[in-house]
């Protein structure tokens, strides 16, 4: 799984199997290493950010912190998606 960047003790990374057809652009989030079912956040066409769930229990002031980040980084994280999996589709 591609690690995007780290933030404190959280990784933001991709699973490398996101989907037939592939999902829309998006972050997992996850303390300490990944996990199944991690924290999601959508990336739209835009660069904002919408929170999909908060599967990893992630308290809310930081997670607001890691959207906050992830949201200033979206474009980052776009080319990234791009360079990893050649195609991007957006949720909204």
């Amino acid at each position: 799984m591609p690690q995007v960047f780290k933030i404190g003790s959280y990784w933001i990374y991709f699973w490398t199997n996101e989907g037939k057809p592939l999902e829309p652009v998006h972050v997992h989030v996850a303390e300490g290493k990944p996990i199944e079912n991690a924290t999601k956040i959508w990336i739209t066409r835009a660069g904002r950010v919408y929170l999909c769930n908060n599967n990893s229990h992630i308290p809310e002031h930081i997670l607001r912190n890691i959207m906050r980040i992830v949201e200033a980084r979206s474009s980052e994280i776009v080319s990234k998606w791009m360079s990893y999996f050649g195609e991007a589709e957006y949720f909204c």
